[in-house]
């Protein structure tokens, strides 16, 4: 079996404080599943859960559970795990949502920045995956989705961490999709590749030193985020209740995939022009 509708599931997303995770955590709410939330950020998550009970959704009920996790302390996960099978019994979709930026040429990114980024991007969801795929598998309509990003299918100069990271996601979150289907597991998997979505994670992020955060900010805020995290959602989710291995969300994320699939190699040339066009220091 596959899961197909959200009614009665129980949902898990990290990253849920905020951006597409809350706009997920939302549509699922609507949808009627049953929630298992977290974040690091204790008020941004604090706020997730008013507005899921605006959506006539009572935290006060089974129906959501909200912890405040790390994602990359691999025995909080693994914590937050057992209390949410203890919980709800059960778990059918996980989103492994929760990411950061760290914006930077690769020589002056500091080892320290490199281990925050990898820390949350990869092993945030190596955490997730590892912990609740065997409660997915155990459910007999599992969805994994985890979120990788238009920079897990190019690669962008001044973004070589998150690069990586994203690249990683893929690599891991393909490879995973085969396991399921070669054990024929009752489990879809999903790698989803959003382009630019309005959300905070450029301020949120961190930067090398020299770098002008704030035009960083304002690039992207005001220029490169064109997708609202609620449309971001939509797509994520009915992509995940559809099965596919793989969802583009935004315009860019389309455009620029396929151009580079066209270029070839060459793509990193055009990429390196234009980005030395944006003055950032």
């Amino acid at each position: 079996m596959s899961l197909t509708t959200l009614r009665d599931k129980v949902v898990v997303i990290t990253g849920a404080g905020s951006g597409i995770g809350r706009a997920l955590a939302l549509r699922s709410a609507r949808g009627g599943a049953l929630l298992a939330l977290s974040d690091w950020d204790a008020d941004g998550l604090a706020e997730t859960v008013r507005l899921v009970e605006q959506a006539g959704v009572s935290a006060q009920t089974p129906k959501v559970r909200h912890d405040v996790v790390d994602v990359s302390d691999r025995a909080a996960v693994a914590a937050w795990a057992d209390g949410v099978v203890e919980e709800f019994g059960r778990v059918n979709l996980v989103v492994n949502n929760a990411g950061v930026t760290a914006t930077g040429d690769f020589t002056e990114l500091s080892y320290e920045d490199l281990d925050w980024i990898v820390g949350i991007n990869f092993h945030g969801v190596v955490h997730g995956s590892k912990e609740f795929l065997p409660h997915l598998i155990a459910s007999g309509d599992g969805a994994l989705v985890n979120i990788s990003s238009l920079f897990g299918l190019v690669s962008v100069p001044g973004q070589s961490a998150y690069n990586a990271t994203k690249y990683a996601v893929r690599g891991l979150t393909e490879a995973i999709r085969g396991e399921m289907l070669v054990a024929g597991h009752p489990v879809t998997v999903t790698c989803v590749h959003p382009g630019g979505i309005r959300t905070g994670i450029s301020r949120h992020g961190r930067k090398a030193a020299g770098l002008d955060g704030a035009a960083i900010d304002a690039l992207f805020e005001k220029k490169l985020a064109r997708m609202s995290p609620e449309r971001a959602a939509e797509i994520i989710l009915d992509g995940a209740l559809a099965g596919k291995a793989r969802v583009l969300a935004g315009i860019d994320a389309h455009v620029i995939h396929h151009f580079a699939k066209l270029a070839g190699a060459r793509y990193q040339d055009v990429v390196a022009r234009v980005t030395s066009r944006m003055p950032l220091r």
